[in-house]
């Protein structure tokens, strides 16, 4: 007898799944009476109509995705003790990679944690969850990372859109220590980052190896960083010796952080709050230039229907990034829309280089570091794009 309910895949559906992906979309399983009066986040077995064995999943019958897969066995126990067996392989990953605990411990399904995301920021932890069925076993989650790693301070970031999608609150609250400004270590760099109030969980972890590699071009150039939030890549820049950097950013609260981290580490940039688009607009109207142009926006697709739109967003960034940028300079343009895909975002922004009258060569594609794994059966969790173009 099953530990836990039963949701059935349809005949001949679940195709992705039975190659190996973690979701099941509504259509895909059999939404009964029964399983319609399961609450949201449910911990189900899920068969096929053979009988096979799909796994244990979380069950949201008001849910696009009606299924995620957490384990391929049936009735396995969603407790402390898996949790804490999940965070252990883990960090130990993330060991192997990093000497300081500065990084993304835990990526979603990517780490086989679906709807579950924790940055560590040394003695500090922020923790976010977007699906019903993670909300469901919150206690369990944050039991298995006190045991794991035992943070000071663990931060609770239930506020992404997507939980309004699985029918979820929203809140921040610090359920262990307190919640607030940390420092980050990153490159060698020292930054600052808000973890209660900041974007996402307070930090970008993703374009560490971006910055990385953009500093590496940046020694006695100058950087104009675009969408800088709390400076990343200015900063990182500024520390590998680029002269004349500049960072633009909309949020007061990230200009002031960027701001502190520069008087901290007693480096040389200079950040405007501003309409990034209108202040970009103005600097080529003033024929003022830059070696070095980064453009790391926020998402423009956020969801299929905003396509077209964003395409064209990235389109006249991408223009108004190359018209800022010297002859022989580099335009580094980034996406984190995970609905636009690599061959449309890669299209937009050389065609809107190349509407500048500019030449253009791609040098480098990139996505996020490796402390954001990817499901290889999933390639929507390859959410970021980086392009590299070095222009004439």
């Amino acid at each position: 007898m099953s530990t836990h309910p039963v949701i059935r895949v349809k005949p001949r559906e679940g195709r992705r799944a039975r190659a190996g992906a973690p979701w099941l979309f509504s259509n895909e399983v059999e939404i009964t009476p029964e399983a319609k009066s399961l609450a949201q986040g449910t911990v189900v077995n899920v068969l096929g109509d053979d009988g096979r064995v799909f796994g244990t999943g979380f069950f949201n019958p008001h849910s696009l995705i009606a299924v995620r897969l957490i384990d391929p066995a049936a009735d396995a126990a969603i407790d402390a003790a898996f949790f804490a067996t999940r965070l252990r392989r883990a960090l130990g990953l993330r060991e192997q990679m990093f000497a300081a605990p500065y990084y993304r411990l835990v990526n979603a399904e990517g780490d086989g944690l679906p709807g579950l995301t924790i940055d560590r920021f040394g003695e500090a932890s922020v923790v976010q969850i977007t699906t019903a069925g993670m909300e469901a076993v919150r206690n369990a989650v944050l039991d298995a990372l006190d045991g794991v790693i035992a943070p000071a301070d663990v931060i609770l970031r239930a506020d992404t859109p997507a939980r309004a999608q699985e029918g979820l609150d929203s809140y921040v609250t610090a359920v262990k220590g307190s919640a607030g400004r940390v420092g980050v270590e990153e490159n060698g760099v020292r930054y600052f980052a808000d973890l209660a109030a900041g974007q996402k969980t307070g930090w970008y972890y993703d374009q560490r190896e971006n910055r990385a590699f953009m500093a590496g071009l940046a020694r006695g150039r100058s950087v104009l960083d675009a969408f800088s939030f709390s400076g990343g890549f200015a900063l990182a820049a500024a520390c590998a010796g680029a002269i004349d950097v500049a960072g633009l950013e909309s949020s007061a609260p990230a200009v002031a952080l960027a701001e502190e981290a520069a008087a901290a580490g007693r480096l040389t940039a200079k950040f405007v709050k501003c309409d990034v688009f209108a202040e970009l607009e103005r600097l080529a109207a003033a024929a003022q230039t830059f070696d070095i142009v980064i453009a790391d926006p926020p998402p423009f697709v956020k969801a299929k229907k905003d396509l077209e739109t964003g395409a064209k967003a990235y389109r006249k960034l991408a223009r108004l990034a190359a018209g800022v940028t010297a002859p022989g300079g580099t335009v580094f343009l980034a996406s984190c829309s995970h609905n636009i895909p690599l061959e449309r975002f890669a299209s937009e922004c050389a065609t809107g280089i190349l509407r500048t009258g500019r030449a253009a060569r791609l040098i480098r594609q990139s996505g996020a570091g490796p402390d954001h794994p990817i499901h290889p059966m999933l390639p929507e969790s390859a959410y970021l794009k980086a392009l590299v173009f070095a222009l004439d």
